[in-house]
């Protein structure tokens, strides 16, 4: 029973089974057929927009072919407008070379005329030149002498007279040229002729200070004045002390560590070594600073650093009076306006102003000339030669080379040769210049005398016709002898004495 139970199962789950596939199938014919319309339809929409667009592209390519030959009719147009301008201009250079030809023709018949014509007025100038010869008896160079010396006989006298007035003219005007740039060098300078001094005398607050400088035993001066290598002079004179030196770089650092220790208070030789270093460092930077000023405000540049350091040394350094930096600045201002009338280098002139008397930094410690001295400074440490050029003439050691020299040489007489540039009254002033031209006139024989460079030059004119030039260098000798040994100057006096011939005639 059990078995045909299993089998009616069996046979059921076949049926079944068998029954789903032909369902299946039944459904795919179905769906097959829905497919097969739409493809169909998509084959027929896409044969609809084939013919759509072979339409379009169609008419475009109708389109873009009519522009194509309505452009190549445009540029066949062109070109044959262009064809008939060419062929105009060639007609039109074809006349012109006719024209140009026909031109070329007549200048040569010009040209075998004109030879025709040079020939016959050389052939005739030759026959008369032959006709003159025959009747003067004279050959050509001859006569050509004689002319010429005829013309300067007759015009030789009009020669003289007038070259003398050129000449006359000509030293006129330079001379009054020279004045005038001179003076306006002088009125555009606005600086101070009168510069600072640097004193030695130091003040303190009470006289008890002084025997704390001077120490037990005087151990405590010793020792600032082998600190400081100067000599302290302590005397009787209330509220002040003395700082004696040759130095005055060396003179200033001890002053301002004096006044350093008389604020600490604490005087002892080993306070005394710190404060003179710590001068020593304050002032070498004041000098730098000063030196780097100098440069700046008279726009002189690229210097070695050691030069402007060497330069910031004379702002403790005076000359009769006179600071030598503020003197040395002026000079450039005063060189570079003349440069600038001049034509000359501004810069160069500046600068060797500047730098003329660098070498009084240092001159009492290198033997030498200062004007030597800063030569050797300027070269070593890399100086424009033509900056070195310019400065070495201002007291006439080496010639004048360059026109800047001369510039320099000429502003520093207008910088310190006014009076009241340097320290001297002007009742000295005078005096000097009186006694000067007294001792000069006192000689026989000597007709003038002017005392000139606020006093640093005399000019002696004497009667040549009583002094020979021999007898003239020795009342040159003799004059400066008596100036050595009766007056008292600073630096030096130069004594020119002159003697000239004069003839003279009158025409009557």
């Amino acid at each position: 029973m059990e078995l045909e139970i299993l089998l009616v199962i069996v046979i059921v789950g076949i049926a079944g089974t068998a029954f789903g596939y032909f369902l299946r199938w039944i459904v795919s014919l179905g769906k097959r057929g829905s497919m097969e319309l739409e493809i169909k339809k998509m084959i027929l929409a896409a044969k609809e927009d084939a013919q759509k667009i072979t339409e379009a592209a169609e008419k475009k390519s109708r389109e873009t072919l009519d522009d194509l030959k309505k452009e190549e009719k445009e540029k066949e147009q062109e070109y044959k407008r262009k064809e008939e301008r060419l062929m105009k201009k060639e007609e039109l250079l074809d006349k012109r070379q006719s024209d140009i030809d026909q031109e070329v023709e007549n200048i040569k018949q010009k040209i075998e005329e004109i030879k025709s014509l040079k020939e016959k007025a050389l052939n005739e100038t030759t026959r008369i030149e032959s006709e003159l010869e025959r009747v003067s008896a004279l050959d050509k160079e001859t006569a050509k002498e004689e002319l010429f010396k005829i013309m300067e006989r007759q015009m030789e006298e009009d020669l003289v007279v007038r070259m003398r007035k050129l000449e006359n003219e000509g030293f006129e005007k330079l001379d009054k040229k020279a004045k005038e740039i001179l003076a306006a060098s002088i009125q555009r300078l606005a600086s101070s002729t009168a510069s600072e001094s640097m004193t030695t005398a130091l003040s303190i607050p009470s006289d008890d200070i002084k025997g704390k400088i001077i120490g037990k035993e005087g151990r405590n001066i010793k020792a600032f004045e082998r600190a400081a290598g100067v000599e302290i002079i302590v005397d009787d004179t209330p509220g002040s002390i003395v700082i004696s030196s040759f130095d005055p770089v060396r003179r200033q650092i001890a002053r301002v560590a004096l006044e350093n220790l008389i604020l600490d208070g604490r005087i002892q030789p080993a306070k005394i070594e710190e404060m003179v270093e710590k001068s020593r460092v304050e002032i070498n930077k004041i000098i730098k600073e000063k030196g780097e000023q100098a440069a700046y405000e008279c726009r002189v540049f690229n210097l070695d650093p050691r030069i402007i350091s060497i330069l910031g040394r004379l702002y403790f350094r005076t000359s009769y009076g006179q600071n030598v930096l503020q003197h040395s600045i002026e000079m450039a201002h005063i060189a570079g306006i003349l440069a600038e009338e001049l034509s000359a280098d501004v810069a160069i002139a500046r600068a060797g102003a500047l730098l003329h008397d660098i070498g009084k930094a240092v001159d009492h410690e290198i033997q030498g000339t200062h004007v030597e001295i800063g030569r050797r400074i300027l070269q070593k440490f890399g100086a424009d030669e033509k900056i070195v050029q310019a400065m070495q003439s201002h007291h006439e050691e080496y010639p004048y080379e360059t026109i800047e020299s001369i510039i320099v040489q000429t502003a520093d007489a207008i910088s310190g040769g006014r009076p009241g540039a340097r320290r001297d009254s002007a009742e000295n002033y005078l005096k000097r210049l009186q006694d000067l031209e007294a001792i000069a006139n006192s000689f026989p024989g000597v007709e003038k005398s002017y005392a000139l460079q606020a006093g640093r030059e005399i000019r002696v004119f004497v009667t040549p016709e009583q002094i020979s030039d021999l007898d003239a260098r020795k009342i040159a000798r003799e004059i400066a002898t008596r100036i050595e040994s009766e007056l008292k100057y600073p630096g030096e006096i130069k004594v020119n004495v002159i003697r000239e011939n004069r003839v003279i005639e009158y025409a009557r």
